[in-house]
């Protein structure tokens, strides 16, 4: 399994940034992916998931209605949309993929069990 991030940035508060992950190695449809965040001293967070086969999203508290995750299938693409950036957002994104039989939304421990991950990209929200 490889997962490659791209998009991140340094960004204005209430901006977007679109961030995206290329995945390889694996039968897309077999899996969840999903994007997490680690902020500077702070433990890595859920930020949004979704069964690839069904489409079931999960999404944090602190994102809902302003971040999507969404893929192109076509592509083995998956894609975190963000608006409305806030400074709070500063953080390391990762995308992570789970075969489905461990998946159980966005509960940490199994996506660090048995998840794949990519080496991350920087977004920073500052004015």
């Amino acid at each position: 399994v490889q997962l490659v991030e791209s998009g991140g940035g340094l960004v204005q508060p209430g901006g977007t940034l679109r961030l995206s992950c290329v995945a390889s190695g694996f039968t897309f449809d077999d899996y969840a992916m999903g994007w997490f965040r680690q902020a500077p001293g702070e433990e890595r967070e859920g930020v949004s998931c979704f069964s690839l086969s069904d489409g079931t999203t999960y999404d944090a508290d602190s994102v809902r209605g302003r971040f999507t995750i969404s893929s192109d299938n076509t592509k083995n693409t998956v894609y975190l949309q963000m608006n409305n950036l806030k400074p709070e957002d500063t953080a390391v994104y990762y995308c992570a993929a789970i075969p489905m039989r461990y998946y159980s939304g966005l509960d940490y421990r199994f996506w660090a069990e048995f998840g794949s991950w990519g080496q991350g990209t920087q977004v920073i929200v500052s004015s």
